[in-house]
């Protein structure tokens, strides 16, 4: 049930260095999935997008570099390196791309 992919276990990781940005993408790199949890590392561009769409779980955020905006319900929030929120099951949200970021995305099930 675990599911790791793309990942070492017993390494140092700085998860930053884990996914490169791309000109013109959001790249994305999964490192667990399973039925309870999705972990899953993103690398956007600026002005990149993921539109507006609604999840199946509590879907945490913690933006590793640069700055973001995550739209929630209707709200905007401006995230910056070492910031973190929730976007909560069933509620829509997008994510854009402020300036280059990267995040950490955790999706509880």
């Amino acid at each position: 049930m675990v599911g790791y992919k793309n990942i070492v276990k017993k390494q140092i990781l700085e998860l930053k260095e884990q996914v490169s940005y791309q000109e013109g993408q959001v790249v994305s790199k999964t490192l667990v999935q399973n039925q309870a949890v999705s972990v899953t590392l993103f690398a956007f561009e600026k002005d990149e997008e993921i539109s507006t769409h609604e999840s199946g779980g509590d879907a945490m955020v913690t933006v590793l570099e640069g700055t973001g905006k995550f739209t929630i319900d209707g709200t905007e929030y401006i995230l910056e390196a070492g910031k973190s929120i929730i976007m909560p099951a069933g509620k829509p949200h997008a994510v854009y791309g402020q300036e280059r970021f990267k995040m950490l995305l955790t999706v509880v099930f």
